[in-house]
């Protein structure tokens, strides 16, 4: 424990040091009568001036039989052998006999008279108080915290063992210093102003925590530190005393729980925001979104284009062809015009680490990236170059697995972010990738199940351009459902019948995916098979009800309309389908009221008809519930939209049905759409 000592303070008030010792000052003259007495040696020792001074102090203070002990010592000191000091019993003025430490000593006068100084104090008290100021030193030197004393101008002027320790600086050089002068690469400024303010108002401050480092050590440490304002028994300020205690482990401990909370909660919440959809590019993005920023500061995901759905090349055409599906930056950076085209096919030579993090299915990573590494990372020499602008100083590339396939690879970069990758970020953004490849993986398969539905339902269904019957123009459209969700199986059809006569049939399949596509395809097959034998609507939808019913659980709605253009005559019959709207020349556009039949599937039920009359320009809009059924919309009101379209300047077909699933379908539809234009021609 090292110390400063202080100036004398000329002023100081009484109550110090000495009034609590209780130090009585005597003086005694050659023969040793008493010849000073002090006030304290009154109440010391119970006499009062009148009564000590002029007597012998021997015969005063001391028993009869050490009387002439006390009168050697006294010799020894008067003849100028050095000053006498120990505890010596002395008589109390009321008889007790109490133990007194003395310290005596020759002293000269003026007029070369010698005399006898004495000091003393009560021994009890005297050893009461070192004991005190030894444990308090002992305390102070040995505490495992960091202990010191401060001036009332921030001068360090005592510092013990843990505190040199903690500080990194030696104990000789605290004192006379002031905290900025020792420890100047800490930002003690707002530490001081709380020191003065703890010496203005006498308010402690407790468990402040400062992190920083010490000059020998680059570690990151923190600490607690206490400032308590010191006083004297006048309550006098005389300083300042702090302590500090290293709390370096805590804190770490403390930020990695946090980190550890931080990152379960991101996995969480990963598992919630990505595979939101079925669509892999969505999906893909969201991957990238949920990385940034909380583990880098720019993601991208690259997939090996082999694995996606229409793949441009093969798996045995080496595993280096990457298609770049998403990228997010924190921030804008050159770095994202370095990244590779979104959407295109791109092959990756094998010395980059994205590819090696594919082929090999492990994590690679460069904490601390330098000029060397850059090739390696970036697509070629410009890329490197922006990459290095953007200041890329660490990286990591996670392989997406899921169920034993690589799929491609999680590219993270830190820019701005100084914290280089280790192997906690490695852990995580793995744990990442491996939940994001399993949703990569399910829109992967959706993606490739849809598009083989589609092609089985465009296979079904009738050719784009097939020849137009006798007195009809017809114009029709398909749309799938949106790209996020399952295909249905509607379907349209025109069938020439004998007589010039044409068989118009819209039909919904209620279900979706390739099972509902591969029975809209048997139904539409029956339907043309059954033509051969009966045009009837009626009895054609009485012959696919028990279809529906051969094939099991099967419920289908279905319009067949016969149109005959010698006559123009049309009848319909209806299995559970939607009305079809009449569009006039000159009149307002209105469903036809039909008498609905059951779907078909339930069985043993009539199929009633109506028989309507077409006219030369009009037009007969057949189509499914997609066009005009919504979660958010009454279906009268849709049917109201619908008719109001189709009331509006006379249009070509074929931009009819444009105009109508324009207006008409929403970007989220969740339903397919067959649609059917027929026009009664002269």
């Amino acid at each position: 424990m090292a110390r400063r000592l202080g100036p004398v303070d000329a002023a100081m008030a009484a109550g110090g040091l000495l009034d609590v010792l209780g130090v009585a000052a005597v003086v005694l003259d050659e023969r040793g009568h008493v010849a000073l007495w002090s006030p304290s040696a009154q109440e010391l020792f119970g006499y009062s001036c009148e009564e000590a001074l002029g007597r012998e102090a021997s015969q005063l203070l001391v028993e009869h039989g050490r009387r002439e002990q006390v009168q050697e010592a006294f010799a020894r000191v008067m003849a100028g052998e050095g000053t006498w000091a120990g505890a010596f019993p002395v008589r109390h003025k009321d008889g007790h006999i109490m133990l007194v430490e003395f310290r005596n000593t020759r002293l000269q006068a003026a007029s070369g008279a010698w005399f006898a100084l004495g000091i003393a104090s009560p021994r009890e008290t005297l050893r009461r108080l070192e004991r005190d100021l030894a444990l308090a030193a002992r305390i102070v030197d040995q505490a495992p915290i960091g202990l010191a004393v401060l001036d009332q101008d921030l001068h360090f002027v005592l510092v013990n063992r843990a505190l040199e320790r903690i500080n990194g600086v030696p104990a000789a050089d605290h004192l006379g210093h002031t905290p900025h002068e020792v420890l100047p690469h800490l930002d003690v400024a707002a530490i001081e102003d709380r020191m003065r303010q703890v010496l203005a108002t006498g308010q402690p401050v407790l468990e402040e925590v400062t992190v920083g480092r010490t000059p020998h050590d680059d570690r990151i440490h923190a600490w607690t530190s206490s400032f308590y304002r010191l006083e004297d028994q006048t309550h006098r300020v005389i300083g300042l005393a702090i302590s500090v205690i290293d709390v370096t482990e805590p804190y770490e401990q403390s930020l990695a729980a946090a980190r550890a909370r931080r990152r379960l909660s991101l996995i969480a919440d990963a598992s919630i925001r990505v595979g939101t959809t079925l669509d892999l590019a969505t999906t893909a993005r969201e991957l990238a979104e949920v990385t940034v920023p909380e583990v880098a500061d720019i993601a991208a995901v690259d997939l090996l284009d082999a694995a996606l759905p229409g793949a441009t090349t093969r798996a045995d055409d080496g595993p280096a062809q990457f298609r770049a599906m998403a990228i997010k930056a924190a921030h804008p950076t050159a770095a994202t015009d370095a990244a590779d085209p979104i959407g295109e096919v791109t092959r990756y030579h094998s010395q980059r680490l994205v590819t090696q993090a594919a082929v090999g299915g492990r994590p690679v990573f460069v904490p601390h990236v330098t000029a060397a590494d850059l090739p390696r990372i970036a697509r070629d020499e410009d890329a490197a170059r922006l990459l290095a602008e953007a200041g890329l100083h660490s990286y990591l590339a996670v392989p997406l697995i899921a169920r034993g396939r690589v799929l491609g690879a999680l590219d993270l970069k830190r820019t701005r972010n100084l914290s280089p990758f280790d192997q906690d970020d490695v852990l995580l953004a793995t744990e990442l990738a491996a939940r994001a490849a399993v949703a990569i993986d399910n829109a992967r398969w959706y993606q490739h199940q849809r598009q083989a539905t589609l092609a089985l339902q465009r296979h079904l269904l009738p050719p784009q351009h097939a020849p137009h019957p006798p007195g009809l123009a017809i114009a029709h459209r398909y749309q799938p459902a949106s790209a996020t969700d399952d295909t249905g199986g509607d379907w349209f059809d025109a069938i020439p019948v004998e007589g010039d006569r044409t068989l118009l049939v819209v039909g919904d399949v209620m279900g979706s995916g390739i099972n509902a596509a591969a029975t809209m395809g048997q139904l539409r097959t029956t339907t043309r098979a059954l033509a051969r034998l009966t045009t009837d609507p009626a009895d054609l939808l009485t012959h696919l009800d028990a279809t529906a019913r051969d094939l099991g659980d099967t419920m289908a709605t279905c319009l067949i309309t016969l149109y005959d253009p010698a006559t123009g005559n049309c009848r319909l019959a209806c299995a559970g389908h939607l009305p079809p709207v009449l569009a006039r020349p000159g009149h307002t556009p209105h469903p036809v009221h039909l008498d609905p039949g059951p779907p078909l599937g339930v069985g043993h039920l009539p199929f009633p008809t109506r028989d309507l009359t077409l006219r030369t320009g009009d037009d007969l809009v057949l189509y499914t519930d997609g066009l005009v059924e919504v979660r958010d919309q009454d279906i009268d009101q849709r049917l109201q939209t619908l008719t109001d379209l189709l009331a509006g300047p006379r249009r070509p077909l074929e931009d009819t049905c444009d105009l109508l699933l324009t207006a008409l379908r929403r970007p989220d539809n969740q339903d397919d759409v067959a649609l059917l234009i027929a026009r009664a021609l002269p």
